[in-house]
């Protein structure tokens, strides 16, 4: 089969030939029929303190078709997604980890964010029959693949506690930024504010339930938040992850705001705690979703309730891939980019 391969810092993704994968007992083999790029596999291949393996094949949002099963509850033919994780060895026949730890288990493995557990920048993958869940009949593949970013933007959402009535803000309003945005109109929030250099981008949020739109690079947006709403955010999501952005969460949050740190920040940062202890601020970090968040989203999208249109903004094939990661790195006016293999 081919698929995507990653190699080193610096160095663009390689098409290549690889054996496609078999159907181990638990487990199912998908054709991948869409694949989104998500900011985690940008940052992924980056030089860091935390370098990924040469030989990764990234990829972990995903959905498609069942070509082979090894679990008696699966045939193939049939549509699914997949929660992205690859238990450990001891919780590997359970097919999910044993204390419930899920994306929070340090032995807990990410599909496509090892060399030993290939994504889906492919045309194949594999993952355990127990981290899939079928994609309704009335849904379409492309939508049924942003489950995953969608179900970030639901759990952050959720961590935040009740938001009913409640002014937001929203840093960023890249795929995580616009799920976020969608999830806290629908949980109540009276006003969503979302912070987001890229115009093209920014507009893009009021699709996903922005009600005040905020140009970080001409205002100050705690003012221009605050004059909008008439009052600071009583609570932030931060999605972006660029060094000094929690700092400005905190200074400009209400007394006694919440913040929830959604955006990876795979550097060192400084923040000022004197700001947070005068303000009896909350701070709460955010990884990744469970597997009620995902069915959560599949309900909502199924229903049209939340509408995924507002998150594609191109589909490729796998020989458009590598220059379109490397654009993607830089600023850009993209939502979500979706991969069709067979293309």
């Amino acid at each position: 089969m081919r698929a995507a391969v990653f190699h080193r810092p610096g160095e663009r993704l390689a098409i290549e030939d690889r054996q496609r994968p078999i159907a181990e007992p638990g487990d199912l083999v998908l054709k991948v029929a869409y694949v989104g790029i998500c900011g985690s596999d940008l940052h992924a291949t980056e030089k860091s303190l935390f370098p990924l393996d040469a030989g990764t094949v990234l990829g972990h949002e995903f959905a498609g078709e069942i070509v082979e099963s090894g679990d008696p509850d699966w045939k193939p033919g049939e549509r699914a997604i997949g929660i992205p994780l690859q238990p450990c060895s001891d919780c590997r026949q359970m097919g999910t980890c044993r204390d419930g730890l899920g994306i929070l288990c340090p032995r807990n493995r990410i599909v496509g964010m090892s060399a030993s557990v290939p994504g889906a920048y492919a045309e194949y993958v594999r993952l355990p029959a127990k981290q899939a869940l079928r994609v309704p009949d009335d849904l379409g593949l492309r939508e049924a693949a942003l489950t995953e970013p969608l179900a970030v933007g639901a759990h952050a959402v959720l961590l935040a506690g009740s938001i009913v009535g409640a002014r937001v803000l929203v840093i960023g309003a890249g795929p995580i930024g616009l799920a976020v945005s969608a999830f806290a109109q629908f949980a109540g929030a009276r006003q969503v504010g979302v912070s987001e250099i890229d115009p093209t981008r920014r507009q893009r949020a009021v699709h996903a339930g922005a009600t005040v739109l905020l140009d970080p690079g001409s205002e100050e947006i705690g003012a221009a938040f605050a004059a909008a709403v008439g009052g600071p955010p009583e609570v932030i999501f931060e999605c972006v992850g660029a060094p000094g952005l929690l700092g400005t969460c905190m200074d400009v949050a209400a007394i006694h705001g919440r913040i929830v740190v959604v955006g990876v920040n795979r550097h060192e940062d400084t923040v000022l705690p004197r700001i947070g202890i005068r303000k009896e601020l909350s701070i709460r970090f955010a990884l990744g979703y469970t597997p009620e968040d995902f069915a959560l989203v599949l309900d909502l999208v199924t229903t049209r309730r939340i509408d995924p249109a507002a998150f594609i903004s191109g589909v490729i094939g796998l020989d458009e891939l590598p220059e379109m990661f490397e654009r993607l790195r830089r600023p850009n006016p993209h939502a979500k980019i979706l991969i069709d293999p067979s293309r």
